[in-house]
C-alpha cells in the first residue's frame, strides 16, 4: 500500500516549470534516489512531500498518521547540549511533555496537580513513558557518546547525532537532501549501513554515485518538468536513459522534418491557398504550437584544460618528512616521490591532516622534520571547496573573466559569454550575480574560472560537491586526459576509482601510506581507516576540543634560552588561541557550506565571508608567531 501519492502535481518558478503534471507513489521499504540536473527541482520535490512548498496544482495524498522526518543538509549547531538531549528532541511533543513533567515534579506544588495529571494522561495515551528507553537504544545502536557536548564533536559525528534524532520518531518516511555532503568516507559508509536497516520509505538526493548505487532500489529522474521512474540501480538506469534519449532524438528529427515540409508547402502562397486545404493549415498550426511547447534538453558542459609548459619530471620529493600539532601526530616519517603526470588521490577522515600534507608538499608549510624538494617549472591551479575565490556580488562573467570581455583558452581568444556557455551558463545566467546561483552552479563557475588558468599541477579539494552526474562524468573524462600532475582530495569513492592512478591514505595516528590504484584498490590491498567510533568516544574531552599548536618531533634536548615574562606568557597562551581560531574557522566553514547560505540576507553573507577571511589570516599569523617564539625559546 502506498504511503504517499502525488497526482498531476505542477510547480513553476516564473516561466520555468520544475514539475509539470507529475504523478508519483511509493511504499515502505523503497529507497528512492532523486536525480537530475542542477536546478531540475529535486529539493523542491522533497519540500512538497515535507509540506514546506504548496504545488501550483495537483493532489498529494498521504497514508493516515504518516510520520515524516528530515535529515537537514546543514550540520546541527555545535552548542552546549549533550548528545542525549539532542537525540531526545527527536521525540517531538513527547519530549516536550516529558521535559515539562520533570520540571513540575522537581518543583512540585499543589497548584500543579491538574497540569501534572493532564500530562500524565497524555503520556499514557501516547506511550510516551518509554522515550528514555528508546533514546538509550538509539544511542547504543548508533554508538554515540551520550554525555558529550555537541561542541566537542566533529562535523561527521554531529551528522550521526542528527540522524539518530530523525530516526527516534520512528518515521514512516525519511527525507535526505545531500546527506553525504562534507562527510568523510568512514562516516559515509557508516550512514549507508544504518539507512539500509530502515524499514520505512527513504527519499534522498545525492551527488555521491557510490552511495546512490549502494543504497537505492529505485531511481526517479526529474528532467524538464517530467519524471522518469526506474526500478534498479544507477548503472542499469543510465543504460536505459541513454536508449530513451536516442529514441527522443529520432522522434524529434522526424517531427522537425515533417514541420519543415509543411512550412515549405505553406510558403508556396497562392498555390497553397488555391487548394483550400484548411485541414492541412490547421495541422501546421498545431505542429508549430507543439514545437513551441517542446522543452529542449540542456546541453552537456564542455571543459578543457591547458597544461601549458610541462613541469620537470620531479614534482615533489619527501625525505623522512614528519609533522605534528602538539600531541596530535599528522605525519609519521615518510618518503614520497611525486612525478610529472601522476594522478594522486588523498583519502582519510576529516581532520586527519590532508590539507596540512598539501601545504607541506606545495611549500606553504615547513615540516617539523625531514626535507621537501620541489620540482621546477611548476604552474599551480587550486580548487577551493569553500569557493572563497568567488565574489558573490559580481556576476558569473565578471568572476571568470576578471572584468575582461575576452579570455585566452588554449592559445585562442574567446568571448567570456561564449566560454561560459560551454559550462551551461546561457547569456542571461552569465550576467547573474554569483550569490543567486545554486551550489552546483557555483561549483561550475569555479571550475570555469580554474580552467582559464594554464597549469601543470592541479590541486582539487572536493570538486564534486553539488555537481550533477553528467557534469561529474565530464569532469572525470577531462581529468583522465589531463597530461599534467593532479592532486585530488575527495570523499567520492567512484570519482577516485575512475580518475586517480595512486592513493595516499591517512590511516590514523599519523600513518600515511601510498597505494597503487583508487579507493577500491586500497581496500583490496588491506587498507582501512581507524575505528573512528572507538577513537571518538574514548578520547579525552580536552584533547578533542583543542587542537594544539605545532610541536617539533622528538630531538636531542637543547639548552633553551629563557624568554622574557611577556613573551613566555604569549607562548604559553598560543595553543589555546590557535585552537579557538580553528574551532571558529570550522564553524564558519559549516555555515558557508549550507545550501541556502548565499540566498540569505546579503549583509550577513558578506559579514560572514569577511569574518571567514579574517579568521583564516589570524590563524596563519598565529601559527607563524608560534613557530617564531619556539625558535626563540630553543635558541
Amino acid at each position: 500500500m502506498s504511503l504517499l501519492t502525488l497526482d498531476q502535481v505542477s510547480v513553476a518558478f516564473g516561466h520555468h516549470p520544475l514539475l509539470s503534471k507529475v504523478s508519483f507513489s511509493a511504499e515502505a521499504g523503497e529507497r528512492v534516489a532523486i536525480i537530475g540536473r542542477n536546478g531540475a527541482g529535486k529539493s523542491t520535490f522533497l519540500k512538497i512531500i515535507a509540506g514546506e512548498v504548496i504545488p501550483d496544482e495537483g493532489v498529494i495524498r498521504v497514508e493516515g498518521g504518516m510520520r515524516v522526518a528530515q535529515l537537514p543538509q546543514e550540520l546541527p549547531e555545535a552548542n552546549n547540549k549533550t548528545v542525549r538531549e539532542v537525540v531526545s528532541e527527536g521525540g517531538g511533543d513527547i519530549h516536550l511533555l516529558m521535559q515539562r513533567y520533570n520540571e513540575l515534579l522537581a518543583d512540585y506544588d499543589e497548584a500543579h496537580h491538574d497540569e501534572l495529571a493532564r500530562i500524565q494522561n497524555e503520556l499514557d495515551k501516547r506511550q510516551g513513558w518509554d522515550l528514555d528507553q528508546r533514546v538509550n537504544h538509539m544511542i547504543q545502536r548508533l554508538a554515540l557518546p551520550a554525555d558529550k557536548l555537541m561542541s566537542e564533536l566533529s562535523g561527521g559525528w554531529r551528522r550521526r547525532v542528527i540522524l539518530a534524532q530523525a530516526l527516534l520518531s520512528n518515521p514512516d518516511v525519511l527525507l535526505l537532501d545531500e546527506p553525504t555532503n562534507h562527510l568523510d568516507v568512514p562516516t559515509i559508509e557508516w550512514m549507508e549501513s544504518q539507512l539500509k536497516q530502515f524499514r520505512g520509505l527513504i527519499l534522498f538526493i545525492t551527488h555521491d554515485r557510490r552511495f546512490l548505487e549502494n543504497l537505492a532500489n529505485r531511481i526517479i529522474e526529474l528532467d524538464r518538468g517530467n519524471m522518469l521512474s526506474f526500478s534498479g540501480n544507477l548503472t542499469a538506469f543510465l543504460d536505459y536513459k541513454e536508449k530513451l534519449l536516442e529514441e527522443e532524438e529520432r522522434a524529434n528529427a522526424l517531427f522537425d522534418k515533417k514541420l519543415a515540409e509543411e512550412e515549405a508547402w505553406i510558403r508556396q502562397g497562392i498555390k497553397a491557398r488555391r487548394t483550400r486545404n484548411e485541414g492541412r493549415v490547421r495541422a501546421l498550426k498545431a505542429l508549430r504550437e507543439e514545437r513551441k511547447e517542446r522543452v529542449n534538453r540542456q546541453g552537456t558542459a564542455k571543459m578543457a584544460l591547458d597544461s601549458k609548459e610541462k613541469s620537470g619530471k620531479l614534482v615533489a620529493e619527501f625525505t623522512q618528512v614528519a609533522h605534528s600539532f602538539g600531541d596530535k601526530v599528522i605525519l609519521q616519517p615518510m618518503d614520497l616521490v611525486v612525478g610529472r603526470g601522476d594522478r594522486i588521490g588523498l583519502i582519510g577522515p576529516n581532520g586527519c591532516g590532508k590539507s596540512t600534507f598539501l601545504k607541506i608538499l606545495l611549500g606553504q608549510l615547513t615540516p617539523n622534520q625531514g626535507t621537501v624538494r620541489q620540482g621546477t617549472k611548476l604552474e599551480i591551479a587550486y580548487f577551493d571547496q569553500l569557493r572563497d575565490q568567488l565574489d558573490p556580488e559580481k556576476t558569473v562573467a565578471d568572476n571568470v573573466g576578471e572584468g575582461k570581455d575576452t579570455i585566452e583558452i588554449n592559445g585562442q581568444n574567446r568571448h567570456i559569454i561564449g566560454y561560459l556557455q560551454d559550462f551551461l551558463f546561457p547569456p542571461e545566467r552569465a550576467r547573474t550575480p554569483v550569490k543567486a546561483l545554486s551550489g552546483g552552479e557555483r561549483n561550475r563557475v569555479l571550475l570555469a574560472k580554474l580552467f582559464t588558468k594554464s597549469a601543470n599541477l592541479l590541486v582539487l579539494d572536493e570538486p564534486t560537491n553539488d555537481l550533477d552526474v553528467e557534469t561529474l562524468e565530464l569532469l572525470e573524462e577531462l581529468l583522465m586526459n589531463y597530461d599534467g600532475t593532479l592532486l585530488l582530495v575527495s570523499h567520492d569513492r567512484a570519482f577516485l576509482d575512475n580518475v586517480v592512478t595512486s592513493t595516499i591514505a591517512f590511516e590514523g595516528n599519523g600513518k600515511v601510506q601510498e597505494y597503487v590504484g583508487g579507493y577500491e584498490d586500497w581496500i583490496r590491498q588491506g587498507g582501512k581507516f581507524p575505528d573512528e567510533s572507538t577513537a571518538e568516544v574514548e578520547k579525552p574531552v580536552k584533547a578533542e576540543k583543542k587542537s594544539e599548536a605545532p610541536k617539533k618531533a622528538a630531538e636531542p634536548a637543547k639548552p633553551k634560552s629563557k624568554l622574557s615574562y611577556k613573551l613566555q606568557r604569549e607562548f604559553d597562551l598560543m595553543p589555546d588561541l590557535i585552537a579557538e581560531l580553528e574551532e571558529t574557522l570550522e564553524e564558519l566553514g559549516n555555515i558557508t557550506a549550507a545550501a541556502d547560505f548565499y540566498t540569505g540576507d546579503q549583509d550577513k553573507v558578506q559579514a560572514t565571508l569577511a569574518k571567514l577571511a579574517e579568521t583564516e589570516q589570524a590563524l596563519e599569523n598565529a601559527m607563524e608567531r608560534w613557530v617564531e617564539l619556539e625558535e626563540m625559546q630553543n635558541g
